[in-house]
């Protein structure tokens, strides 16, 4: 009989701080998260030194109650598995220093991951991944497409030139005067909607895969300020809804066209702004009608979370990939295939 794998991811890239115990890569026995957004709601982002403060406070505990939640010892586990990159510096450091901590007193094996392979894998923990297949990845840093052909593959085809899906969400939150995060806050105007104001689409080159969603911004603020030059009112809904219904067109109509490029037998979407239910609707209704199967994770496995980071260390795990106590945090870590 095959031994069971535990493993211990731990995730403190930006203002989560978490930590999950993950059986076999596909079960969760416990995923523990405290989040700081009471706290960063203050200041209408992320402040990253305040983000810090919180891991440092929050980091033994979260590991103390991954285990008791999952009635495990340290000595249970197989490895510990731990957000290296990409992320805020300081964040980053808190998860792998603890990480590195638990690793050496335990003499477990530590497994640094790529936060966005995390993202990718959160969908194991619900379903089988079966190859090759899409990724649509969209976060708070991140809009990208990667094709995969096996575990630990990842082909990068399309990526954003300026600001991220995530990103635009929040910018545009703000410039609305809605309250961060601000993603949700225009998700739920947007459904709420009785009409919509028209943005443009931003397709770059023919057949390109890449993202721009900085015009589409910039054409948002232009509309708010135009109306304010003729004393006239914004509404918020209108506003929210044209915006998302532009993020939602483009996110779909590329990742559709790669799919079909590509004939990947499986599409996923992964990251915080997969929690979006406009989008989400979007995509499940569009490879429906096309019938390519189509999967997209809980919403608190979207957002970000430990079991995630230990999902994709126990692929890594069982593929043989190691870390040691060197391990650093990276900031830019790039995404790349640790199996060909």
């Amino acid at each position: 009989m095959t031994k069971d794998i535990y493993i211990l991811g731990i995730e403190t890239s930006c203002d989560e701080t978490a930590a999950s115990i993950v059986k076999n890569g596909t079960e969760i026995i416990s995923n523990v998260v405290a989040s700081q957004i009471t706290s960063q709601k203050r200041f209408g982002g992320v402040v990253p030194e305040i983000a810090s403060r919180h891991h440092v406070e929050q980091i033994t505990l979260v590991i103390e109650e991954a285990l008791a939640i999952a009635e495990l010892e340290p000595a249970d586990l197989d490895a510990v598995a731990v957000t290296e990159g990409p992320g805020l510096v300081g964040a980053l450091l808190i998860g792998v220093n603890a990480a590195k901590a638990f690793a050496f007193a335990n003499g477990l094996p530590i497994i640094g991951v790529h936060h966005i392979a995390g993202h990718i894998y959160a969908n194991q923990l619900m379903q089988p991944m079966e190859f090759p297949l899409l990724a649509l990845i969209v976060s708070g840093g991140h809009t990208e497409l990667v094709i995969m052909e096996g575990h630990g593959s990842f082909k990068l085809v399309g990526e954003t030139r300026d600001d991220a899906a995530g990103e635009a969400y929040d910018k545009v939150a703000r410039v609305l005067g809605l309250p961060y995060p601000g993603g949700p806050q225009i998700d739920k105007l947007a459904a709420e909607s009785d009409g919509q104001v028209e943005f443009p689409r931003a397709w770059l080159e023919p057949g390109s895969y890449d993202f721009s969603f900085s015009g589409l911004k910039s054409s948002v603020i232009n509309y708010k300020h135009n109306l304010a030059q003729r004393g006239e009112a914004v509404n918020p809904s209108h506003v929210a809804a044209g915006f998302q219904a532009s993020v939602v067109e483009v996110l779909t109509t590329k990742a559709l066209r790669a799919a079909k490029e590509f004939g990947v037998k499986q599409v996923i979407a992964a990251g915080g702004v997969a929690a979006n239910k406009g989008l989400r609707s979007s995509l499940e209704e569009t490879f429906k009608k096309e019938e390519i199967p189509f999967y997209v994770p809980p919403i608190i496995l979207c957002t970000d979370n430990a079991a995630m980071i230990a999902a994709a260390g126990s692929a890594m795990f069982i593929d043989g990939i190691r870390g040691n106590l060197a391990m650093n945090g990276k900031p830019g870590m790039s995404l790349v295939s640790w199996k060909q």
